[in-house]
């Protein structure tokens, strides 16, 4: 072992009988001749004190300090390696769970899964890796690997700092692994793989002012596996409330969505109704007695519900308002907030949550 001026080190023993010196007295290197095995050294007690290591005196190194931002340095690195090995866990998990190897309904085990990722479920969350946290034989080796250089050996970290290191790298594979599975259930739920976090358009908190997906409460439908389906959710604005039902706005795109799955609601009707044997002549009467006809005229949007209420002038020439935004129906169909899980399309973007900023000082 060698040592350079600026070393600290501490007293393990010295033949030394008449020197004050005490074992674990700490003190600087002041110079070091390694053919002599001499080691002088400015002891914190003021004593100068030469050992004469090929004698018998023994000295072990003092790890230098490291300071906070070093140390916080060093364990950010292993919660960013722990978090790339959840990652890849998770990935792993979402082949057999939710991929090509999973057996059985994936949307269902996809819901269950993201749920008890909300509501912090441990029944649901069992199936999902998890890292060692008590497990010690690969600390070592991971600290090494991923640390900064300036960070100190694992041999010199003290019992705490070792606990530190461990759980940093276990934080960051647990929150990775968590990040990931919600991320691949969102893939499997959302009607267009979309894979944000959509929980500020959930149904129960769309308020006014902001966005969510709303449907008619007549549009749920069973699907082959007798689960209750949306075929289209609509994005919007919720800008009112009538009798409980939603009021929003929206985009030509989507209001032109809506005018096509009016259409094509009316052209099953049409085709159940010629099924029943309704003469031909009479069709069109019966469906347009039933439901209203949608369609525009330009940038105004007509709704003719003049026969389902028995009335010529309930037509409704609905334009689109200063910002180009359609209000298709309001306080007329029962409009309802969905989440759009429950929809098998999705027309118009969903926008992103608003970003929360911090207060000024």
């Amino acid at each position: 072992m060698t040592y350079q001026p600026g070393d600290r080190v501490a007293l393990e023993h010295t033949t030394d009988p008449h020197t004050r010196l005490r074992p674990g007295d700490e003190g600087t290197v002041r110079r070091y001749d390694p053919q002599l095995q001499v080691l002088d050294v400015t002891w914190d007690s003021g004593s100068q004190l030469s050992l004469l290591l090929d004698e018998g005196d023994r000295v072990c190194r003092v790890p230098a300090p490291i300071s906070d931002a070093s140390w916080e340095r060093a364990l950010d690195a292993l919660r960013t390696a722990g978090a790339t090995a959840g990652r890849d866990a998770a990935g792993w998990w979402a082949q057999h769970v939710l991929g090509g190897r999973a057996p059985g309904d994936v949307t269902a085990a996809a819901r269950l899964v993201l749920a008890g990722l909300n509501d912090v479920d441990p029944p649901a969350l069992d199936g999902l890796p998890t890292a060692d946290r008590y497990g010690l034989a690969d600390d070592s080796d991971r600290y090494a690997e991923h640390a900064p250089p300036d960070a100190p050996p694992w041999e010199e970290l003290t019992a705490r700092q070792c606990d530190q290191s461990r759980w940093a790298w276990c934080d960051g594979y647990d929150d990775a692994v968590e990040a990931e599975a919600a991320r691949q259930c969102r893939i499997i739920l959302h009607p267009d793989s979309d894979d944000r976090d959509l929980s500020h358009v959930h149904p129960d908190r769309v308020r006014l002012g902001g966005p969510g997906v709303f449907a008619g409460d007549w549009a749920w439908m069973p699907n082959p596996q007798g689960e209750l389906r949306v075929s289209v959710g609509f994005v919007g604005i919720l800008v009112d409330t009538w009798n409980g039902w939603a009021v929003f706005t929206c985009t030509r795109e989507v209001a032109e969505a809506i005018v096509a799955d009016q259409a094509d609601a009316r052209d099953r009707y049409r085709q159940r109704l010629a099924a029943d044997h309704i003469a031909s002549e009479r069709l069109e009467q019966v469906v347009d007695e039933s439901m209203a006809r949608l369609w525009f005229d330009g940038d105004v949007l007509v709704a003719d519900s003049s026969r389902v209420h028995d009335d010529p002038d309930a037509i409704d020439q609905i334009t689109p308002d200063p910002q180009g935004r359609y209000t298709v129906m309001g306080r007329a169909w029962t409009w309802t907030a969905v989440h759009p899980y429950d929809c098998d399309r999705i027309a118009g973007h969903i926008p992103d949550p608003p970003v929360l900023t911090a207060p000024e000082a």
